[in-house]
């Protein structure tokens, strides 16, 4: 998960103030003094942090509550809303509309990783039904278009370019013409960088804008640079009127918050973040949900829009049926594990799942979690249709073990360890049971149809216990308003 060490600091805080037997004034300051260490680490600006502390103790007055509030789960809604509200700019930006053509301009400093950006853009909304094609307009950096070229093709995206041109305005509007004339719905410029902010950089991207009149320009900022990043994207929005931001190189940067908090500070919405090299490791950004993850607390509601990407329709009102009925067989956890590994990269699903996160993905250790999905498939090919298809797990006696150990090259324990992740993901499905389907199969309808008597039965009992029991869940999914927000923000899952 990005930011992980930051999410998992401010995450233990939370839980050391829930385990004390009172929560009074010693315990409330020992809390906010762990959180904000953890977010100044992380290189969040410290005029925000401390801005923070003094919106909860505001928030908090411990002396003003009456005795029967829940004083945990107050605390823990103001350092999630609070949380929300340094990484919210409070505006959205632009959006893309299908089948209307838009132009968005990539603009950034050299090695921010614009170009490959540019391309995890154009191949994200590909998936989604777009038609985007991709222009390169960067004439300063040597191999620029070469790499454009090479990424647009391995995605199958139509490109422009020219070796010959020297002139990037002209390029740009060029192929930005071009791509208008063959019904393209999302034409991407990118645009040259520099090593640093200069006046040259300025002027050429002021040009290009005003050839190509775009819908959107986005900012690409790399994380590391943590607090720096403030300048950056105060420059670059005086240049040109930047309208959205994109954050690369989230991946093993603890500093990433600095990054995260600076960009928000200029009321630039970030709309994506890159996580690594790979097509595919390039997430929305969507603030709740985000901070939820951060704090370990999952986002189904995301996860069902994943599901919804991979699972073919036709497919989803038997998946959906399943689950209400509550019955998990071995075929149909062979069948998620399939869904999972289509999705794209496997940390970024299970940060979604608090508790699927902690047994099947060690911190920092992404392709071992895997590793060992794709030994569970193996053991479960090595099974006879009775073993699969039921939902009885002393089906699974000794010696059945031992022939699928034998069959998949495996070792008995390890068929065992499976075993006991199967009746543990059992468990969780079985409190899914009576769920009201969402008409046509609709995924991500489902977590929206969950009521408080659903999401009691999901929620942990600790969990439960901490938001005052069903009278706290409901008050909560009021004051929330949605239940979207609600499985955001607390997960789907057994801890």
């Amino acid at each position: 998960m990005v930011l992980q060490q930051l999410g998992g600091s401010i995450s233990r805080a939370l839980q050391q103030m829930s385990n004390a037997t009172i929560i009074d004034e010693k315990v409330l300051n020992e809390c906010l003094n762990e959180i904000t260490r953890a977010l100044l680490q992380s290189d969040v600006q410290f005029k925000l942090v401390r801005d923070m502390q003094t919106n909860i103790k505001k928030i908090v007055n411990l002396d003003d509550l009456a005795a029967g509030h829940n004083k945990r789960r107050i605390i823990q809604q103001a350092v999630f809303n609070e949380l929300c509200k340094i990484l919210d700019p409070g505006k959205p930006s632009f959006t893309p509309k299908k089948g209307k053509t838009s132009v968005v301009m990539f603009v950034g400093l050299q090695g921010s990783g614009k170009t490959t950006t540019c391309t995890k853009y154009a191949f994200h909304h590909q998936k989604k039904g777009w038609k985007p094609a991709l222009v390169c307009a960067d004439t300063f950096r040597a191999g620029a278009f070469d790499q454009l070229k090479q990424n647009a093709t391995k995605a199958k995206i139509p490109f422009y370019g020219s070796y010959m041109e020297s002139d990037p305005v002209k390029i740009a509007e060029e192929g930005v013409e071009r791509f208008k004339k063959e019904n393209c719905d999302l034409i991407i410029v990118d645009t040259s960088g520099r090593h640093k902010q200069e006046a040259a950089l300025f002027e050429e991207m002021r040009q290009v804008s005003e050839a190509t009149k775009p819908d959107l320009v986005i900012f690409v900022m790399d994380s590391s640079i943590g607090q720096a990043a403030f300048d950056q994207a105060q420059a670059f929005k005086q240049s040109v009127a930047v309208g959205a931001v994109i954050i690369t190189k989230m991946d093993g940067h603890a500093k990433g918050g600095g990054a995260l908090s600076a960009v928000a500070a200029t009321k630039s919405p970030v709309i994506f973040i890159g996580t690594g090299e790979h097509m595919d490791e390039f997430e929305v950004f969507d603030v709740k949900p985000f901070v939820s993850r951060l704090l370990g607390m999952g986002d189904l509601s995301g996860f069902m829009d994943k599901i919804q990407e991979v699972v073919p329709m036709d497919q989803q009102p038997e998946l959906l049926q399943k689950l209400s009925e509550g019955t998990f067989t071995l075929r149909i956890m062979y069948e998620q594990f399939q869904n999972i590994l289509k999705m794209g990269p496997i940390g970024q699903v299970f940060s979604m799942l608090p508790g699927f996160s902690s047994e099947l993905m060690p911190k920092g250790r992404e392709k071992d979690g895997q590793a060992k999905i794709k030994r569970y498939m193996t053991m479960m090919d090595s099974m006879t249709n009775e073993e699969l298809d039921s939902s009885n797990p002393k089906l699974m006696n000794e010696s059945r073990m031992m022939r699928i150990a034998r069959g998949s090259g495996r070792l008995v324990k390890e068929v065992m360890e499976m075993m006991e992740e199967y009746k543990r993901l059992a468990k969780i499905w079985s409190k899914m049971k009576g769920l009201k389907i969402p008409k046509k199969g609709d995924m991500s309808a489902l977590s929206r149809n969950m009521n408080a008597q659903h999401m009691s039965k999901v929620l942990p009992p600790q969990m439960l216990k901490q938001i005052g029991g069903m009278g706290g869940l409901q008050s909560l999914m009021k004051q929330m308003g949605s239940t979207k927000d609600m499985m955001g923000m607390f997960g789907g899952a057994d801890k």
